[in-house]
């Protein structure tokens, strides 16, 4: 009886082990598995150059197609300074409904905003762009112009404004006037951006435009607002690093 007690003792013994073996295995096994989960917590935004999409980015790195003009075009139910009926006070769809709702909005507030230049073509922008060039030369015009390819007005997602009076329109004493604190503080809520911020213009290239609203859906701009950046730093894009002079009257 002792030999046969002593045999099963040694056969239990024998099956703890090998189950130990087995657990500890598989314990082992499982900071790999979480390892690799781990791997897709690294998200990238990548820059957005697709001319049809809401958030594109367009500046002297990153250019619209010459051939490119915007799908969905439509006059922007908002008064602007000027009576006739042309491109600039077109949009995209999508922003013409946004300023629709903004300029509505900020009005019932007692804040009354008037469109200065909304839509411009690539061949409208080669004819102003010319037009600087031949007033100022080639090197100066690019200081406060953008060359054609390269307007957020070719995109139909960017609009100049300015306040209901009609003073100041694209021009520096816009800066500091209720309209322009206005938008600092509640452009983001219908989708727009102020485009070129103080502060940024190693980043976007140009000079404090407090008038140069971009649609870019509220989704984004609450981010961009929020966080006090621009497009190209909420891509992460090269900054265009360009020194530019204030652009007063004359239309990026």
């Amino acid at each position: 009886m002792d030999k046969l007690l002593i045999r099963d003792c040694i056969i239990i013994l024998a099956v703890i082990i090998t189950g130990y073996t087995e657990i500890s295995h598989d314990t082992k096994s499982k900071p790999e598995a979480t390892a690799v989960h781990a791997k897709h917590h690294d998200h990238t935004i990548q820059v957005d150059t697709d001319p049809e999409s809401i958030s594109v980015l367009v500046n002297n790195r990153y250019k619209l197609p010459e051939s490119y003009t915007p799908p969905d075009l439509i006059y922007a139910d908002i008064p602007f300074i000027f009576k006739e009926k042309t491109e600039k006070r077109k949009m995209r769809a999508e922003a013409a409904d946004a300023i629709h709702e903004l300029f509505t909005d900020a009005k019932a507030q007692g804040i009354s905003f008037l469109g200065v230049s909304a839509y411009r073509a690539y061949s409208t922008q080669t004819t102003l762009f010319n037009s600087y060039v031949s007033s100022d030369g080639y090197e100066e015009a690019r200081r406060y112009s953008a060359m054609p390819g390269t307007s957020e007005h070719e995109t139909g997602l960017a609009i100049d404004v300015t306040g209901g009076d009609g003073r100041c329109a694209a021009e520096d004493c816009f800066s500091g006037t209720k309209e322009a604190i206005w938008l600092e503080e509640n452009a983001a809520k219908y989708g727009f951006i102020i485009r070129y911020p103080k502060g940024k213009e190693a980043v976007t290239g140009y000079q404090y435009e407090p008038w140069h609203l971009r649609y870019v859906g509220k989704s984004i701009a609450l981010k961009i607002m929020n966080k006090g950046i621009t497009l190209e730093e909420y891509f992460n894009a090269e900054p265009v690093n360009r020194k530019q002079k204030p652009s007063s009257s004359k239309e990026n």
